[in-house]
């Protein structure tokens, strides 16, 4: 039926997690991406650019509600060209068919925080230019919800990890060297105190916004955690689980400085390294009440990590 279509845009990381989910639960489920490929059973493919307004309106047909789970490239430039515009022809796909629009987001317009964990009442203070972007897109999301054109909300995750994780620090920078017992250079400080997002937990938390009744929306909220840990604690739960030590070896300021001048990647993570000066962990608690979601307990998440990791790395993805 019509009311039960469920419409992703993206299926990267999360998104692809977020349309298996929703067919467990019995939703029809559509995946609108540029280059749709190996979709699950039950699924919906149609391949389009959701910069094309029109596009986004003919996959969009029919739906109950639309997830926004797309992210371009890390770089602020494409950041400012394209999200506003992704996120301008959802509102308007959505706003056109009536229907509600579910948008995965991060945490960076709540800028530093300060001493204090970060929940759905922290003030938007962005302090990078990638923050200031996302502030604006998300101002522009609740701005069309308050003028009655779209039910709208949001759920906000930090750095992730797990199955499909591939452009985090646990991804494509981490498992390579990992798996091949070499040491992991990562650009940030392992033992800094960081809420990690598990990726089934992220789309266990957008099917459940997407299901949830009208009240829930017209805000923002912190998806599911477990309690921050350190990426070293995370790293040795991955050890257990793949029978032997995983060696990380964190890069210096100025070596990712000097990196910066050669690779556009380093110049973009610099200006987010203050999210490992301090403590940044995220509190989950208003979610967990309100929708009865737990995340999944550490020692699960790490064995499905690295399962995941031998199979998509050893394939050579």
């Amino acid at each position: 039926m019509a009311e039960d279509l469920h419409v992703l845009f993206g299926a990267g990381q999360v998104g692809t997690l977020l349309a298996q989910q929703l067919v467990r639960e019995g939703k029809r489920v559509r995946v609108a991406k540029r280059a749709p490929k190996d979709m699950a059973p039950g699924i919906e493919a149609v391949a389009g650019d959701a910069l094309d307004p029109a596009f986004c309106l003919r996959a969009a047909e029919g739906a109950r509600t639309l997830y926004h789970c797309m992210n371009p490239p890390y770089d602020t430039a494409v950041w400012a060209a394209t999200l506003p515009r992704l996120m301008d022809n959802l509102i308007a796909a959505a706003a056109r068919i009536k229907a509600r629009l579910v948008v995965l987001d991060n945490v960076y317009m709540l800028g530093r925080p300060n001493g204090r964990a970060l929940n759905e009442d922290s003030p938007v203070q962005p302090c990078s230019r990638k923050g200031e972007i996302r502030a604006r897109v998300a101002e522009t999301l609740f701005a069309a919800h308050q003028r009655g054109d779209v039910l709208a909300t949001s759920g906000r995750a930090s750095d992730f990890y797990g199955p499909g994780a591939v452009a985090s620090f646990m991804g494509d920078w981490y498992w390579p060297a990992a798996l091949a017992g070499k040491p992991v250079r990562l650009p940030i400080d392992p033992d800094a105190v960081h809420t990690y997002h598990y990726t089934p937990d992220v789309a266990a938390g957008l099917a459940a916004l997407g299901c949830a009744d009208d009240d829930a929306y017209g805000r923002p909220w912190m998806l599911p955690c477990e309690p921050a840990p350190t990426l070293r604690a995370l790293t040795q739960r991955c050890s257990q689980q793949l029978g032997r030590d995983i060696r990380l070896a964190p890069l210096p300021i100025w070596m990712l400085k000097t990196a910066g001048v050669f690779m556009p990647l380093m110049r973009e993570l610099i200006e987010m390294r203050y999210q490992w000066d301090a403590p940044f962990v995220v509190d989950d608690s208003r979610f967990r009440a309100r929708f009865g979601l737990q995340p999944t307990p550490a020692e699960p998440a790490a064995a499905a990590t690295v399962a995941w990791a031998r199979r998509h790395y050893a394939a050579g993805a």
